[in-house]
């Protein structure tokens, strides 16, 4: 009875051991996630803006798709409507929570599908500053964590409260070392990202801007800017005509639904 008590004693007196930076970052982007699962699919409409130092710009529009996936990452579909030189053009991605994600870009000009083999995601997507790499779904097991620090951010040009973390590919193709990104702590909403290329300098920085809530649960960002630090280069993505729960399936982002595009 005696050693008993005196346990007790010890653990009582004993302060909890505090989470670790680690941990804490990992069940921030847990919460994350958990927040955006259960959309089922979702469709829309993008505007893609090319921009560079100068002001010239060049504009794209796409439509979109994706799919959530059981126990896997999510598929996606991208397809370029206009302008004339590229339209008919489309980029399928099938997300992995572990392993190698798939990607497959058709070129309707060659009326071929060719895949993205691992080693080339860190490419620019069409010309755009968002590499194959930022295209995919960003699964929670394809990064580690770590917990940086809290601070004020601003979104859509109010004050908020962000946690801010910094994330590490497991993926050794990746062509990032590093990510920080900054998450609106009352409804976890991402609101800016850094990345660190190979040699750990600060390449790209996106922010999110203009977000909307559906279905009562979905936040989604009207508004994403990829701004290359080294060439001052922009790529706007504006985002409209959001659908949810279609009743999309597995058949429209097979390999086969590349070559079915309209």
């Amino acid at each position: 009875m005696k050693h008993s008590i005196t346990v007790l004693l010890m653990l009582i007196s004993t302060p909890l051991m505090a989470i670790s930076p680690e941990q804490r970052g990992l069940e921030i982007y847990q919460e994350f996630d958990r927040r955006d699962s259960g959309f089922g699919d979702v469709s829309g409409k993008m505007t893609m803006i090319l921009s560079d130092r100068r002001g010239r710009t060049v504009q794209r529009q796409m439509r979109m798709k994706s799919m959530e996936v059981a126990n896997d990452g999510d598929k996606n579909l991208s397809i370029f409507e206009t302008p004339r030189d590229v339209k008919g053009t489309a980029m399928l991605t099938h997300t992995h929570k572990t392993g190698d994600d798939d990607q497959w870009l058709y070129l309707p000009r060659l009326k071929r599908v060719k895949r993205i083999v691992s080693r080339n995601k860190s490419g620019a997507f069409m010309g755009s500053e968002f590499s194959y790499e930022d295209l995919s779904s960003q699964e929670v097991e394809k990064y580690t964590y770590q917990f940086l620090r809290e601070e004020p951010c601003t979104l859509d040009e109010k004050t908020l409260n962000c946690f801010v973390i910094e994330r590490y590919p497991v993926d050794k193709n990746s062509g990032y070392t590093r990510h920080i990104a900054w998450l609106d702590s009352n409804h976890y909403r991402m609101v800016k990202v850094d990345y660190f290329d190979r040699r750990n300098e600060h390449i790209k920085t996106m922010t999110f801007s203009g977000y909307q809530q559906y279905l009562d649960a979905f936040w989604r960002a009207d508004e994403m800017v990829m701004t290359n630090q080294r060439s001052a280069k922009t790529t706007r993505l504006l985002w409209s005509d959001y659908q949810f729960r279609r009743g999309l399936s597995d058949r429209d982002f097979d390999k086969n639904s590349l070559k079915r595009v309209r």
